[in-house]
């Protein structure tokens, strides 16, 4: 049992794609329980799928596909709060037209590089096997950024998230967090882009934290919780990918998933399983 949890370390890539996906599942955990707590999910996505325009242009140029996706990212995130707001549109609605806009473009542009599909398929579903030291270094510098500034703006990030026009009326710069949220949404997509692609960045954002909304209820304990549920998907996602010869991005997501089941089935309280108890003692008077 202990040669097969050693023996994967024994390898320098294996070594680096840990980090880099421990390192990205924490930032996806920590800004996602506020992505979650706000309902904007889909942004996530939305700064994804268009960084691959940013990914494409640094690609093309022979730059660096980290700066590109990230400069790219960070605009998209902020053009759509922007587009929301001063077009009165539904930030939905502004996530649909930069979705749709940004990844064509990305797609056009990957199609003119020579064997583009192999160099597609690791932009959308990850490559985390082939992270280099330097690339688990820029990721642990943004995670590092995204968590400390989490930290520093607790307060108004979350007052803002329950209640802005409360939180505008105790004087909480509203405005700036509503364009800072979606910035550090875009920064944390572009750190998770190696581990899960494109495709996925959603599920890594969402999942650990909604499945922490199910075991807890205050929000420090769902943070905690979201990083732990991370890192075990994380960790675990890798060791199948290994053993059993599969991609890593989407064992990584599948792992994540199956803890949302377990917890959306069997968590105290808020569990289908306990519900069903809990009602079935109501109906024959038994008490619970």
């Amino acid at each position: 049992m202990l040669d097969s949890l050693l023996q994967p370390l024994d390898y320098g890539f294996m070594q680096r794609a840990l980090l880099a996906a421990s390192l990205a599942g924490i930032a996806c955990a920590v800004i996602g329980a506020f992505v979650v707590l706000k309902g904007m999910a889909f942004m996530g996505e939305a700064v994804a799928h268009s960084s691959l325009v940013g990914m494409a242009v640094a690609y093309l140029s022979g730059g660096n596909v980290f700066w590109g996706a990230l400069a790219w990212a960070v605009s998209a995130s902020l053009g759509i709060t922007y587009i929301s707001r001063r077009a009165n549109l539904r930030l939905d609605t502004a996530i649909g037209i930069i979705i749709a806009g940004g990844f064509a473009l990305g797609v056009v542009l990957v199609s003119q590089a020579v064997n583009y599909t192999a160099d597609l398929f690791g932009f959308l579903f990850g490559n985390v096997l082939a992270a280099s030291w330097g690339e688990v270094a820029l990721s642990g510098g943004a995670a590092l950024a995204v968590v400390v500034v989490v930290f520093a703006l607790y307060k108004e990030l979350l007052f803002a998230a329950y209640d802005s026009d409360m939180a505008e009326a105790s004087g909480v710069p509203v405005r700036f967090v509503e364009y800072l949220l979606p910035a550090l949404v875009a920064v944390t997509a572009v750190v998770a882009l190696k581990t899960v692609g494109i495709m996925l960045v959603l599920a890594l954002l969402v999942t650990p934290p909604a499945t922490a909304t199910l075991l807890a209820r205050r929000l420090p304990a769902i943070l905690a919780l979201s990083v732990a549920v991370a890192l075990a998907a994380v960790i675990a996602g890798l060791y199948l990918s290994f053993y059993a010869n599969l991609p890593t991005g989407p064992s990584i997501v599948l792992v994540a998933t199956g803890f949302f089941l377990l917890a959306f089935f069997f968590a105290p309280v808020k569990g289908l399983a306990w519900r069903g108890m809990a009602g079935a003692s109501k109906t024959t008077g038994d008490p619970a």
